[in-house]
């Protein structure tokens, strides 16, 4: 094949890719174009190899085992040892209606970014097929358990976070260390943070979901928090106003705080003149802390949309810390007047990071 002709495949791809992100994702496809040009087109690939992953998770119409058997497949895809367009023609008519189109146009375009993938140079295929292995392996252990009754206790907890969340922080860590020296130079300090990153990110997502997630018959609530209040989660009914519930997911609300401040530790540590790295952290930051404190101050909501985030307040997120990006005192003080009135966790029940 002709280099020009190569050119034009690797430019198709390319552009079928960012059109899948922007129909598969609002947040990601706002927080990527972010990051400088040698990140961009990587970073989006993992991404949607994690939410194809996902949608795997996700669906209602696929049995515990023929989500084990997608998962492990995709693994091999991602590895080059089975074919993505067999495996997309298996896995496309199996998915149920609860699996959005733009989930379905992804399934269906995996060739077009296995491609992509194959293309990235090994250490960053090595990442990206770590974190899927990793990602994989964690979903198809959940799913054989999971239940309305929710998760054990914190921590393990925990354990779901890192499988599909905290592996994710490990993932960019590794991305941004391998385009940066400078930011190699860190890697110590950021993997310190980047797993909890991931976690503050997912906990706020498991609390604005955990209706709909019932609603499909799983809950990733751990049991012990809600215990401890005298409630068991499998007695839950949404819009009932219990105070041990409203308690216990406020005491969910100061552990993810937590993690969300460690998720600003991370972000300052990457050097201030990659503005476009932070802005790509701390877009996604500032959004997960606006939906805590909609969640905090309305704890019997009864669906996700009830605590999805305005516009305005998407475009306040992306304006003001854009500015600020570059000055950690700055970004400092505005994470403690965002989360001022959040409760902190207590000692007992802290989670990990």
């Amino acid at each position: 094949m002709m280099p020009s002709v190569q050119n034009d495949n690797i430019c198709n791809d390319i552009a079928r890719q960012e059109s899948i992100l922007a129909a598969v994702s609002r947040t990601f496809a706002l927080t990527i174009p972010q990051l400088p040009d040698e990140l961009r087109s990587v970073v989006s690939n993992a991404y949607l190899l994690c939410r194809i992953a996902d949608t795997i998770e996700d669906d209602t119409g696929l049995t515990a085992s023929q989500k084990a058997g997608f998962a492990e497949r995709l693994v091999k895809v991602v590895e080059g040892q089975d074919d993505a367009s067999r495996f997309a023609s298996d896995l496309g008519p199996q998915l149920s209606s609860t699996t959005s189109r733009g989930e379905r146009d992804l399934v269906a375009n995996i060739e077009a970014v296995i491609r992509i993938t194959h293309g990235l140079r090994a250490a960053q295929r090595r990442t990206i097929e770590r974190c899927i292995t990793i990602m994989t392996s964690g979903m198809v252990e959940f799913q054989h358990i999971a239940s309305p009754d929710g998760l054990t206790d914190i921590s393990h907890l925990d354990r779901y976070c890192y499988h599909v969340a905290g592996v994710v922080g490990e993932m960019l860590t590794e991305l941004f260390c391998d385009y940066s020296k400078e930011i190699d130079a860190q890697r110590d300090r950021l993997l310190q943070f980047s797993v909890s990153f991931g976690q503050g990110l997912q906990m706020t997502n498991i609390l604005k979901d955990m209706w709909d997630d019932r609603n499909r018959g799983t809950c990733w609530l751990p049991r012990d928090v809600f215990l401890a209040n005298g409630l068991e989660l499998g007695s839950l009914q949404a819009g009932r106003r219990d105070p041990a519930f409203a308690k216990g997911v406020r005491e969910l609300v100061a552990i993810a705080s937590h993690h969300l401040a460690n998720a600003l530790a991370f972000t300052l540590i990457i050097p201030a003149r990659e503005t476009g790295i932070r802005r790509h952290c701390l877009w996604s930051l500032g959004m997960a802390v606006l939906t805590l404190r909609r969640i905090h101050a309305t704890p019997h909501f009864t669906t996700g949309d009830d605590m999805k985030i305005s516009r305005r307040s998407v475009k306040a997120i992306i304006v003001v810390t854009s500015l600020l990006a570059r000055s950690n005192l700055a970004l400092k003080l505005l994470f403690a007047a965002l989360t001022r009135g959040l409760p902190q966790p207590r000692a007992n029940i802290r989670s990990g990071g």
